[in-house]
């Protein structure tokens, strides 16, 4: 090989052993500079999010050299200089301080200003403090965002139950803004339209439980019939038949009759609504106890007073433990539940293994907790006894509902119930043969 060709070989190869350079000399993109009016809890934590999502970040105080300690890698200044160094703002400050913001008008003008504050309690103000900060500086383009988190939602990420991010404003673009830095945080955004909508955000903290209203008030009302009913056949019945005074097992006796009760009514509820609808899919055809011991120790002791001798009953005993172990299996069953329904343990889940726990433990779970009440009741349905004042006694008011629930989900299982059932499910329809021959003929 000539020494010219080598030359001319060396000269096409350098070029491309310059281009190769370590990933750390490359020029890295400036990060975005944010600004956060407030060093408060909520300020903090979301000075600290940003920070780790990549932002720089600058605070506005009025006390730059005496504020509280700051996340590391955070920038502290006067107000107006923070103002004039970022063009997105969050204003992490309550309504009664926002009087000085209008001072700030000019360094505002043109700026993205996300009011984040909430109210103590509704109607406390003429407007909502979205609309008010916009109605102080005229220039700036607000936009209502973030109040529905708490300051530990941010330090602890969007894995919990506070993963949304409403927000609403009149401009798109200030919006868009907003929604990419919450995107970027791993929260997901809502937009809920103009800033009219903003007394309606800064309200949503101010909720208490707002879907759990029917639920309580069904649990109370179940509770409260259930109280009474009991005391009318145990307490009353026996004060007026026997002028025995048993008031005072309300406390503790009732209270352990009354809500096993109303716990298995409840259970048995969350899942009635999906097996009458699998069955209305399937016709339309288309998808479009301490007592129990009390009551044994009293007969025991009687009879031992007494004297007498009785013979073991293997019955009563297979009865008795199996009441107590399918008790404890059922109420393990139900903490399970319990557990798994809380948002940061939902949230941790996958689809198939939360629908796995509440669908497929949750029928195993009423099953057990309805066949220990089975095993309570026994034959006692039987004795005319126990209907007190010709009423039933309570546990076998509990059972009705279970007991359909379990009856209907039963059928639905069944090979030629459930093989028709998930064809409906995944979209086929039952053709009507009216609707065929109409067909036929129109073509």
């Amino acid at each position: 090989m000539s020494a010219d060709r080598l030359s001319n070989m060396s000269k096409e190869v350098k070029p491309e052993s310059v281009s190769l350079c370590p990933l750390g000399t490359a020029a890295a993109p400036e990060q975005e500079l944010l600004c956060i009016f407030g060093t408060g809890d909520f300020g903090h934590s979301l000075g600290q999010r940003l920070l780790q999502s990549g932002y720089r970040i600058v605070y506005g105080s009025r006390r730059p050299h005496s504020c509280a300690p700051l996340p590391r890698g955070a920038q502290v200044t006067s107000h107006a200089a923070a103002a004039q160094s970022a063009t997105l703002v969050f204003v992490c400050i309550h309504r009664e301080h926002y009087d000085f913001l209008e001072t700030l008008a000019p360094q505002l003008r043109g700026k993205v200003l996300v009011d984040v504050s909430n109210n103590l309690k509704k109607d406390l103000y003429p407007e909502a403090n979205a609309e008010y900060l916009q109605r102080l500086i005229p220039g700036a383009h607000v936009v209502k965002a973030f109040n529905t988190l708490s300051a530990w939602a941010l330090q602890n990420g969007p894995s919990d139950a506070s993963r949304q991010v409403y927000l609403c404003g009149n401009s798109a673009e200030a919006k868009q803004g907003v929604a990419t830095v919450a995107t970027k945080l791993g929260f997901t955004v809502l937009d809920r339209g103009s800033l009219s909508a903003a007394r309606e955000l800064e309200d949503f903290p101010l909720q208490l439980f707002p879907e759990w209203r029917l639920p309580l008030r069904l649990a109370i009302g179940l509770t409260a019939f259930f109280f009474f009913y009991v005391v009318m056949r145990d307490v009353l019945y026996t004060y007026v038949g026997q002028g025995k005074d048993i008031s005072f097992r309300i406390m503790v006796s009732m209270a352990n009759k009354v809500f096993p009760i109303v716990s298995l009514i409840m259970l048995s509820l969350c899942y009635l609504p999906g097996v009458i609808a699998a069955f209305l899919q399937l016709y339309r055809g288309s998808k479009y106890k301490h007592y129990v011991r009390f009551k044994i120790a009293a007969s025991t002791i009687s009879k031992f007073k007494a004297n007498q001798t009785v013979e073991f009953d293997t019955t009563l005993a297979w009865r008795t433990d199996s009441y107590f172990s399918v008790g404890i299996l059922g109420f393990g069953l139900y903490v399970l539940l319990g557990i798994t329904s809380l948002p940061s343990v939902s949230n941790a889940l996958s689809w198939r293994e939360f629908s796995f726990i509440q669908s497929k433990l949750g029928y195993l779970t009423l099953f057990f907790c309805t066949f220990h009440t089975y095993l309570y009741g026994w034959n006692k349905f039987l004795t005319p006894s126990y209907y007190k004042w010709y009423t039933p006694p309570a546990y076998m008011l509990s059972l009705v509902v279970p007991t359909v629930v379990i009856v209907l989900k039963l059928l639905i299982i069944l090979p030629c119930v459930d093989r028709s059932l998930t064809r409906i499910r995944r979209g086929w329809e039952r053709t009507d043969p009216e609707d065929d021959s109409k067909n036929t003929l129109l073509t």
